[in-house]
């Protein structure tokens, strides 16, 4: 059964043609942002972004314009693909929007890849506007906005590569997706102090910072009282378009609206930065309905992909 986000968007963004040309735009942002660090290979109707620094390995996504008609990928087309990651070393992985290229789960499913769905969202123009999505409280949200559970007036706000929460906002992340789930975890400050001196020791700490001097990511963290972060995340500009990525909560630091403020602050800094276009890639309706407090709105389909055995790689 298809998930409730493969349904009709349309009702959720504003018009038919409002809704093709964010996710134009989107499609637009996908095959630009790895640019910046990696080679393109064009293999038929996909593109292979080779990273050519040491950083996370890139994914095969449909060619600019290239996947649009409803045969115009096969399985044969990503079996091609999946051989060159493998002589490459690389993941087989995956990503693509599903309205944009819609006969790719199909193939993708026929060449041997199990596909992950994720609801794509979309701030809204307006995101404290009337029209504003009021839906119930997400997994990370307080009690009540003055409830026993809400931080007291935590310290939300974008971390610089020269802050000393720099590093422990990057790892963050890393610790909550280990952890998956919304509930409160075991993963708490010893573990992210180990997790940010190991980040710093491998060079992840000076290539992410060099990324955030060239104005290709921002990072915004909510800072616990001794300036560690608790909860972080990013945004990617690419021209007027961003993404927001990578935002995740301390384990123990769970359901305190912490994730919820930290989105609130990534998307107001893109837009005060020029984004006209701000969007992200919930890890699914919980996560969604958090996002929708803030302000965004399903628009469609995200998709990954990756070998069975490789099962939820991103």
């Amino acid at each position: 059964m298809p998930l409730s986000h493969e349904t009709d968007h349309t009702a959720l963004f504003g018009t038919a043609a409002d809704r093709a040309a964010a996710l134009d735009l989107i499609e637009r942002f996908y095959d630009g942002v790895p640019r910046s660090a990696a080679r393109a290979e064009d293999l038929g109707p996909l593109t292979l972004f080779v990273r050519e620094d040491e950083g996370m390995p890139y994914y095969a996504r449909p060619g600019l314009g290239r996947c649009a008609a409803a045969d115009a990928v096969t399985a044969a087309d990503v079996r091609r693909v999946r051989e060159r990651q493998r002589a490459l070393g690389l993941p087989e992985s995956f990503e693509w929007v599903a309205e944009t290229a819609p006969a790719l789960r199909a193939a993708a499913e026929e060449a041997g890849l199990t596909v992950h769905a994720y609801p794509l969202m979309v701030l809204a123009a307006d995101p404290d506007g009337p029209d504003a999505p009021a839906g119930p409280d997400g997994p990370d949200a307080p009690a009540g906005p003055d409830g026993p559970d809400a931080p007291a007036g935590p310290d939300v706000r974008p971390v610089g590569p020269d802050d000393p929460a720099f590093a422990s906002a990057l790892a963050v992340p890393y610790l909550a997706f280990a952890d998956p789930g919304t509930g409160v975890g075991t993963a708490g400050p010893a573990e992210l102090a180990s997790a940010a001196a190991g980040m710093a020791a491998d060079g992840s700490v000076d290539r992410a910072a060099a990324r955030a001097r060239a104005g290709l990511t921002v990072t915004a963290a909510a800072l616990a009282a001794d300036g560690t972060a608790e909860c972080a995340g990013q945004y990617q500009p690419v021209g007027a378009v961003a993404e927001l990525v990578g935002i995740g909560t301390l384990p123990t630091a769970r359901r305190r609206g912490l994730a919820r403020a930290v989105t609130a602050v990534l998307a107001a800094d893109a837009r005060a930065r020029g984004a006209e276009t701000v969007f992200l890639t919930a890890g699914g309706d919980a996560q969604a309905r958090l996002y929708g407090r803030v302000g965004f709105r399903r628009i469609g389909t995200a998709l990954i992909a990756g070998p069975a055995e490789e099962d939820g790689a991103a």
